[in-house]
């Protein structure tokens, strides 16, 4: 008994610094999310009225999927997200393989192969759950506009993605107004002739960059919500409030 205790002990360890790593690239993922229902106004004014006018051309999206690209100076992650209005969510990794990351409006479920572990957080009606409030559009749009500050990354004109690409897109750069927040910096690289955005840039508080990349975003399919389901192995090891703890 004292060596299953020991070993249980050894693998929530394990778990939870796995865990850590997939806190903030989940966070910013949520983020993203809401600030994806952000992309798309008639006219440019101020960065903050873009910011402002792009909800609507989401407004009206009732689901979509993409390939997504996960890239963060520890790892690399590659897979296929689907999201349905307003706050489901399911991606399903390649790299690593069978990696799933899935969110029902309530339930953060994340499984990692590697430990046969499935990890749970009931975020539903909990404000400091961002992988929670952030999912829906308008919230989404309320934490960006509340919590940052916006401007152009170099004028509201076409700049091209990265260096040497010839793909434009128009940057927004997002500057934290309080310490609070997980992410010092936030960079929007929105597609201007789809309004959608094409790639999130962020710098964490432990100065790391997670870089999201969007590709192959097909909207409106029907994507029924059975889809979103996600049965964990019955051989995993499941834990419980990993984000945080559930308070009366």
């Amino acid at each position: 008994m004292e060596n299953r205790e020991k070993n249980v002990s050894l693998m929530h360890g394990i778990v939870a610094t796995k865990w850590r790593r997939l806190r903030i690239h989940f966070a910013c993922l949520a983020l993203l999310l809401g600030a994806s229902l952000v992309a798309g106004a008639q006219e440019i004014l101020t960065a903050d009225s873009y910011l402002a006018g792009v909800a609507e051309r989401y407004a009206s999206i009732k689901d979509y999927q993409a390939k997504i690209l996960i890239s963060s100076s520890k790892a690399t992650m590659k897979g296929s997200l689907i999201h349905k209005s307003p706050s489901l969510l399911r991606i399903d990794f390649s790299q690593p393989m069978d990696q799933v990351i899935s969110y029902n409006g309530e339930e953060l479920t994340v499984y990692i192969p590697e430990y046969r572990a499935v990890l749970s957080q009931n975020v539903g009606t909990t404000s400091s759950g961002a992988a929670g409030a952030s999912l829906a559009s308008a919230k989404g749009l309320s934490i960006l506009r509340r919590n940052y500050s916006v401007a152009y990354d170099s004028g509201p004109g076409e700049l091209p993605l990265e260096e040497g690409s010839t793909e434009l897109v128009i940057k927004l750069s997002l500057t934290r107004k309080s310490v609070a927040e997980g992410f010092r910096s936030l960079t929007l690289s929105i597609s201007p002739a789809t309004k959608l955005i094409r790639r999130i840039e962020g710098n964490t508080i432990a100065d790391e960059n997670v870089r999201f990349d969007f590709t192959d975003i097909i909207l409106d399919q029907g994507i029924p919500e059975a889809r979103f389901v996600y049965d964990s192995p019955a051989s995993a090891n499941r834990y419980n409030n990993f984000l945080f703890k559930e308070t009366d």
